[in-house]
């Protein structure tokens, strides 16, 4: 059985910075990617960034110079770092990841939606 448990969120003001971190465990060979959604209430997830094993990282525009992702691969971990925070940004965050499954075909699978962790921007 394969998770993944976020972490971090909170309340923040405008123009503050959260720290949001996933780990992903069970039966993993490898991980492929890994990557960051939001929810925001009466919205779609909407993909916000993505990191791939090798690195290459790909974020929405309207992060862009704000959001960093990176992982750790050995750990199977991703964090967001997230400065310069809007109300916009307010959301639930959550956070999946593609892996190689253990055995002869290292089969790729994605991994099931965790609980997520709320994000709230507000003074």
């Amino acid at each position: 059985q394969v998770q993944v448990v976020e972490s971090g969120g909170g309340l923040v003001q405008p123009g503050g910075s959260l720290r949001l971190s996933c780990a992903a465990s069970g039966s993993i060979f490898s991980i492929v990617a890994m990557a960051w959604y939001r929810q925001a209430p009466g919205k779609q997830r909407e993909l916000v960034a993505v990191i791939s094993s090798g690195g290459t990282t790909s974020y929405v525009d309207s992060v862009k110079g704000r959001f960093t992702i990176s992982g750790d691969n050995a750990k199977k971990t991703v964090y967001l770092q997230m400065n310069s925070l809007k109300p916009e940004d307010t959301a639930i965050y959550y956070c999946n990841a593609v892996f190689r499954e253990p055995g002869p075909t290292s089969e790729t699978a994605q991994a099931p939606w965790g609980q997520g962790t709320q994000v709230t921007v507000s003074s």
